[in-house]
């Protein structure tokens, strides 16, 4: 699965007021009325005053950091199931409910790919623990019950990021033949 989305933004959607290092700053990936993804970035205090353009499918908090010169913007508009995991995952974000469950189906999806390995359970058996195999961290994921109810919701979700597959036209009806009485 990947997106291209738009880098970090510099400045507040909802103020317009430029960030500054260390500002709490929400993130939300969102699904626009054109099927487009959408990132937006709202300084905290003001994320009370944001108007979602479209449906919003995940969102996570993170202090902002400026882009270094050094840095390829390019690369960074490549939005992968393993960055999005990352990003979504890391012990710096605060965890958000609506999260977990992208978290969980992502983590299995990575664990499936040989990109995360699982080293068990946290000590109050409640989070799995996983280790990224290229940088060797550990991420905390919610150890939910996967059942029906999981994949229906996740399917929805997943639904909103990466667009319904076309509904399957159904099959005209036959007629009956008729039978001899």
């Amino acid at each position: 699965m990947d997106l291209n989305l738009q880098p970090q933004a510099a400045t507040c959607f909802v103020t317009g007021e430029p960030f500054a290092e260390g500002d709490r700053v929400v993130s939300h990936l969102v699904r626009t009325e054109n099927l487009e993804i959408m990132r937006y970035d709202v300084r905290a205090e003001r994320v009370a005053e944001f108007q979602s353009p479209g449906a919003v499918v995940c969102q996570w908090r993170h202090d902002f950091k400026p882009r270094s010169q050094q840095e390829n913007p390019d690369r960074a508009l490549k939005l992968t199931a393993e960055n999005l995991f990352l990003t979504l995952a890391d012990p710096t974000n605060e965890p958000s409910e609506e999260n977990g469950r992208l978290v969980q189906f992502l983590a299995l999806m990575l664990e499936r790919k040989k990109l995360l390995r699982p080293r068990g359970r946290t000590a109050d058996r409640e989070r799995l623990v996983y280790e990224h195999a290229r940088t060797k961290q550990l991420y905390e994921v919610p150890a939910g019950e996967m059942d029906p109810g999981f994949f229906i919701a996740i399917q929805e979700q997943l639904s909103v990021l990466v667009g319904s597959p076309a509904a399957a036209q159904p099959e005209p009806a036959t007629l009956a033949e008729p039978t001899a009485n």
